[in-house]
């Protein structure tokens, strides 16, 4: 990660995730997820990301279930903790989402729903849901749509892309299309009112932020 990244509650995990996976990798491999990593990083790369101030743009959008889930209904209730992440495979993702899992009731205490978002399958979600023993909306997002009208999709480099399936991952397996695009991981507090208060766009998909500054945003 850059050293002009802010820490944040799991930057000392992800920082020992990547040691642990340089290690399982190799240099080689890991440089190029690195590479990766600092080229979506890089200022600017996602300028037009939604951010605090802005109306949330709305979603309907099927969970692991097949059931529709909407951002209105779910406001109605309260604000909304809304995670964009690129999908099971990543383990980053993983890392963030069990610290989100351990921080539900927190979260539920304050009044908000956790929504989780990705361009996977429900199927593939469901396969999380279940493996991670998710308690919360994992939602699917088809083609990435909710993703791009929240300024967070990229396509993958072909480097990254010919890495992966070196280690067996295919996102045409998990996403159902062929076109190698993913969300940026963000994380958003929305209010009640439809107007987002909190926003962390992790570019370089390394550095992520957890339940501390979400529940922070929610005490705020």
């Amino acid at each position: 990660m850059s050293t002009e990244t802010p820490s944040t509650s799991l930057t000392a995990a992800t920082v020992e995730m990547r040691a642990g996976l340089v290690s399982q990798l190799g240099e080689q491999t890991s440089s190029v997820f690195d590479r990766d990593a600092e080229a979506t990083g890089a200022p600017g790369a996602f300028a037009g990301a939604v951010g605090v101030g802005d109306r949330a743009p709305a979603f309907r959008l099927p969970d692991a279930h097949g059931r529709d889930v909407a951002l209105g209904a779910l406001l109605a209730d309260g604000p909304v903790v809304l995670v964009f992440y690129r999908g099971a495979w990543c383990p980053y993702c993983n890392l963030q989402l069990a610290a989100f899992q351990a921080a539900l009731p927190d979260i539920r205490a304050a009044g908000a729903t956790l929504v989780a978002v990705s361009p996977q399958t429900p199927d593939q979600s469901l396969t999380l849901a279940e493996q991670r023993a998710l308690e919360f909306h994992v939602l699917s997002d088809a083609g990435n749509a909710t993703a791009r009208a929240y300024g967070l999709v990229f396509t993958q480099s072909e480097a990254t892309t010919a890495a992966l399936h070196g280690l067996g991952v295919d996102l045409a397996d998990f996403n159902g299309d062929d076109t190698n695009t993913l969300p940026a991981p963000s994380v958003y507090v929305i209010g009640h009112d439809g107007v987002i208060r909190f926003a962390a766009v992790s570019g370089d998909y390394r550095w992520r932020v957890g339940p501390d500054e979400v529940l922070a945003a929610l005490g705020a």
